[in-house]
């Protein structure tokens, strides 16, 4: 039978949401430990919420899904959330504007349109923002509790990359370029494209190869942002920058945080204006974020310090083992040895018992789903419950329930 889903669009299967809940559940009981609380913003948004911020330019307009939300005489057009981010600092500066710090995160869908439709149009989002904060104390504790995420989620090896938004900014604008020079570099580094500045014709020359020299850095360089500082075309506004960058290095090698600098490492850092960064494990990139202090002013509040983070769950789950598969050694088939109300009592409540110690148990009546190591028939008579190892292929009798779960705990703590 043809495919009756949508193009771009997944189902999750049982597999799937199993890895879905896991890392959903590590990320929300981080975020509750550091003392972030939960938000939910809508589906919809008004689409100027996102052009006012930067967020889509002319040249990304086509890959959102927007209509108009039509009231009979006019309307406004409206769009299918494409970011986390932006709704988030709306909903903040509609009513949480009069605190003066909100830790905030958030579980979401967003959307955006790819015309193969071999991509997934539909991706999921965790979300974290820091807003009010204290600056570079509030850039490395994102960074801290991104990579405690990780961990918890299970991600093997997370690297993560450090950047720098408002250097960058502050040096495009020492070019001194025309406004369509520069707005057209700056969606040229959007698009990830840093050929571009090879094309850029500036008088001042040391500010180009600054930047040039800037893309070119990788790997932990403190000594050279003191090298770039120290350059007679450097604008006290790149000092500034520069000097925020390295408080904040400075307070990660305290932290003994590993990273490494990559200033080409960020995309799409349109409403970003100091630190960005992004984690990756496996080579594939997990997480990122940064400082964007401008954002809440863009969307009708007034400027405030902030920063955050979003993990891309679609990326996530792939590399995360399901828990069923995981927890096969506390795994339980539980089946009735016969068809009668009373076998099939008894195993409901042999389940019953085992789920009450900590077991998984799955009533096996039409064929068992999870990968279970152990299986147990349950009858009605004295010395009725049959268990089976089925890593081992060995089979014991038991007379109680409180029996099997004793052989399955010893097994259990041999394993660990």
């Amino acid at each position: 039978m043809e495919s009756q889903r949508c193009k771009g669009a997944r189902d999750l299967l049982p597999d799937d949401m199993e890895r879905f809940r896991q890392v959903e559940d590590a990320f929300r009981n981080s975020c509750l430990n550091w003392g972030y609380r939960e938000i939910r913003t809508p589906t919809l948004e008004y689409i100027h919420l996102f052009t006012a911020a930067g967020t889509l330019t002319p040249s990304m307009l086509g890959r959102v899904y927007s209509f108009l939300d039509w009231d009979g005489w006019g309307g406004e057009r409206v769009v299918l959330r494409p970011d986390g981010t932006i709704p988030a600092a709306r909903l903040y500066s509609e009513n949480l504007a009069d605190q003066k710090v909100a830790r905030l995160y958030y579980i979401t869908n967003v959307f955006a349109f790819e015309e193969t439709g071999r991509e997934n149009r539909e991706k999921w989002q965790c979300g974290v923002e820091l807003l009010g904060d204290c600056d570079r104390a509030s850039d490395a504790e994102v960074i801290a509790l991104a990579l405690e995420i990780a961990g918890a989620m299970g991600l093997a090896k997370p690297e993560i990359k450090l950047s720098h938004a408002g250097i960058l900014k502050a040096l495009i604008g020492d070019l001194r370029l025309d406004g369509d020079s520069k707005a057209a570099l700056l969606d040229d580094i959007l698009e990830g494209n840093w050929q571009a500045f090879a094309g850029v014709k500036s008088k001042n020359k040391e500010v180009v190869n600054a930047i040039t020299s800037l893309i070119k850095l990788k790997g932990k360089s403190s000594g050279f942002l003191a090298n770039l500082k120290a350059m007679p075309a450097i604008s006290k506004s790149v000092r500034n920058e520069i000097d925020g960058f390295a408080a904040v290095t400075a307070l990660l090698d305290k932290m003994q945080i590993g990273y490494s600098i990559d200033f080409t490492s960020i995309r799409g850092f349109e409403y970003y204006t100091g630190l960005c960064f992004k984690i990756t494990s496996g080579g594939d990139r997990i997480c990122s974020g940064g400082r964007y202090d401008n954002l809440i002013g863009l969307v009708g509040g007034r400027d405030i310090p902030a920063c955050g983070f979003a993990f891309y769950l679609d990326t996530v789950t792939d590399k995360v083992k399901p828990w069923s598969k995981q927890k096969a050694e506390k795994t339980v088939s539980v089946k009735a040895s016969g068809e009668s109300a009373e076998t099939v009592n008894a195993a409901f409540e042999a389940a019953a018992a085992m789920r009450n110690v900590g077991l998984i148990a799955e009533l096996n009546f039409c064929g068992n789903q999870l990968q279970a190591r152990w299986s147990v028939s349950v009858g009605t008579r004295p010395a009725s419950l049959t268990l089976v190892d089925n890593f081992t292929k060995t089979r014991r009798k038991a007379s109680t329930v409180g029996e099997v779960i004793n052989i399955i705990g010893g097994f259990n703590k041999l394993a660990t």
